[in-house]
C-alpha cells in the first residue's frame, strides 16, 4: 500500500516558516484542489496521479520519496 506523507510535510514547513499552512493555501499555488489534498491526508489507501505527486514535490521542494511511501499491508504479507 502506498501511504502519503502529506501531513508530516506540512507540519514541517509549519516549523520551518513558523507559520500555519492550510489546505487552502496549497491548493492555490499547486492547482491541486483542496478535496483532493484533504483525500490525500485522510484516506488510507486513496489513489492520485503522477500529476498531483509533482505538484506537491515542487511545492515541499522534495523528492517523491518523502511525499509517498510504501508501506507493506497485510494483504501483501499473506502472498
Amino acid at each position: 500500500m502506498i501511504r502519503f506523507r502529506l501531513k508530516e510535510l506540512i507540519a514541517d514547513k509549519e516549523f520551518k516558516e513558523n507559520r500555519r499552512i492550510t489546505f487552502d493555501e496549497i491548493a492555490k499555488a499547486t492547482g491541486v484542489h483542496r478535496t483532493t489534498l484533504s483525500k490525500i491526508a485522510n484516506q488510507k489507501g486513496y489513489n492520485t496521479t503522477t500529476e498531483v505527486l509533482d505538484k506537491l514535490c515542487a511545492y515541499f521542494d522534495v523528492q517523491v520519496d518523502a511525499v509517498a511511501e510504501y508501506v507493506k499491508s497485510q494483504e501483501n504479507e499473506a502472498e
